[in-house]
């Protein structure tokens, strides 16, 4: 099925080892030419709850207690924990709050205190797509089943694994007490790991989605719209994350503080241009062979003394692409390249991959010979990737100086340790590390070590510390859309 257009679709965007299906109303990236949203802030709980990164704002002054709206972008980079997307009421005690949270089996739960309001069977795992969540409230209403009303990508939820309406005119935790964004206020675990962007909240509303979203006319996939015009309310607000240096202003409505958030973490993979990440669905032989993902989906680490991988989450069959990696620890064997998705290999013992290894190195199918420089930690390696080339080529740079050709002297489906994948099983970035390893991905959409330049391609998409070759795109829906 034709999603975004027949270039777009026929990108590989790859999951998990089964092949789960991918959800037809997730945005993987509007073309649209309408709106377009510039800035999403990136949340990530890190390995304590020390390091939460959440909103926040004190409530002075209590609006209503049995209606409000609220509504975000939001794109997961976790499938295996709880993670709070918003927690509205007291700070001191269960009693009086209201959230929504994700569970570790990835579906959807609504929540007042200890009661489940709402708890949805629609599993949220793709972490290669932007979801739309609404969550509204009217306790007011004469039917129980509006009294609590959840919308994913323009579409009510009637799905259910536990539903407990609220009673008619229950006093809920809206709009007093602490709103929090990201992360539950009673304990401070949970954070939020992901992207979000047009984060709105409602006071004395309860809006449908059409308030902040619309199908779009050609592809029919769920988009934003402007939602400067809607209602806020005494507690209300619009963030949209657009001032990198006072990430809580609010576009309308009330200002909220940040609490480990700063402006680094303010990012372009937006739901109108959606970045690659690293995948945390996609393990070989199980977690254990699996870098630990991190930091918005672009840090992969390993402490141990095994072969560990981990894969993006867009892959490619044509066009010319770009992308870079930042090594921050390396205490072991390190190799960085491309990879075929069903070659579940922990090193390069298998056929379909194609790797540069840190003392120079190309691996290339249980094959090894020398290629280039070595590099250590501090070092930024670029790949310059091109699929229109017969066979492909990527040339590869240390410091934005070229290495060369990673794919020289190499055919596609040849015979022996050294050849090329078939370039319609699509060519997917990949990071290898054995014992102690950090790699710091860059796909554009966001990173977490530090740009000095800020370079993008020549579309004006991501942000890289090292300009793209000429020709040469980030790994983005709308460059997807129109190389891809």
């Amino acid at each position: 099925m034709v999603l975004f257009g027949k270039k777009l679709a026929e990108a590989k965007i790859w999951l998990k080892p089964n092949m789960e299906t991918l959800q037809r109303t997730a945005n993987r990236g509007s073309i649209s030419t309408g709106y377009d949203i510039d800035n999403s802030v990136k949340f990530d709980k890190g390995n304590d709850t020390t390091t939460v990164e959440f909103f926040e704002r004190n409530v002075s002054s209590a609006g209503s207690r049995t209606t409000g709206t609220f509504s975000a972008w939001i794109k997961k980079t976790d499938v295996t924990t709880a993670q709070y997307l918003f927690t509205f009421g007291n700070v001191d005690n269960d009693n009086g709050r209201t959230f929504a949270r994700f569970q570790t089996d990835g579906t959807l739960r609504i929540g007042g205190g200890s009661t489940t309001w709402l708890n949805t069977n629609r599993v949220f795992r793709d972490v290669a797509a932007w979801y739309h969540i609404v969550v509204a409230i009217d306790t007011t209403s004469g039917t129980a089943d509006n009294r609590i009303r959840v919308y994913v990508n323009g579409v009510e939820e009637t799905s259910f694994g536990t539903r407990n309406n609220p009673s008619q005119n229950d006093v809920m935790g809206t709009n007093f007490g602490k709103q929090a964004i990201g992360y539950n206020t009673i304990d401070n675990n949970s954070g939020f790991n992901g992207y979000m962007c047009e984060v709105v909240i409602q006071d004395g509303v309860a809006s449908a989605p059409t308030e902040f979203g619309e199908f779009d006319s050609a592809s029919g996939i769920w988009i934003p719209k402007d939602a400067s015009g809607a209602t806020m309310g005494t507690n209300g607000t619009y963030l949209k994350f657009e001032n990198a240096s006072s990430m809580g202003a609010a576009t309308a409505g009330n200002a909220f503080t940040v609490q480990n958030i700063n402006q680094n973490d303010q990012a372009t993979d937006v739901p109108t241009n959606n970045f690659a990440t690293l995948n945390p669905l996609m393990a070989n032989a199980g977690p254990a062979n699996y870098l630990t993902i991190n930091q918005g989906a672009t840090r992969a680490y390993n402490e141990a003394n095994a072969y560990k991988i981990a894969n993006s989450t867009f892959g490619v069959t044509a066009g010319k692409w770009y992308w870079e990696v930042k090594m921050i620890d390396m205490a072991g064997v390190t190799a960085i390249g491309v990879t075929m998705p069903f070659y579940w290999d922990a090193d390069y013992s298998l056929q379909g991959c194609i790797y540069y290894g840190q003392t120079g190195q190309r691996y290339n199918n249980a094959s090894a010979g020398s290629f280039g420089a070595t590099y250590a930690a501090g070092d930024i390696i670029s790949f310059a990737l091109d699929m229109d080339a017969t066979p492909p080529t990527m040339t590869v740079f240390k410091n934005n100086s070229s290495q060369g050709n990673l794919m020289a002297g190499l055919s596609i489906n040849g015979t022996g340790g050294a050849f090329l994948p078939p370039k319609e099983d699509g060519y997917f970035p990949k990071v290898v590390g054995y014992s102690v390893n950090t790699f710091d991905c860059n796909f554009g959409g966001f990173t977490n070590f530090s740009i000095s330049s800020a370079a993008t391609d020549e579309n004006g998409y991501g942000t890289f510390e090292y300009a793209p070759p000429t020709g040469y795109y980030a790994l983005c829906t709308k460059n997807l859309a129109e190389y891809g």
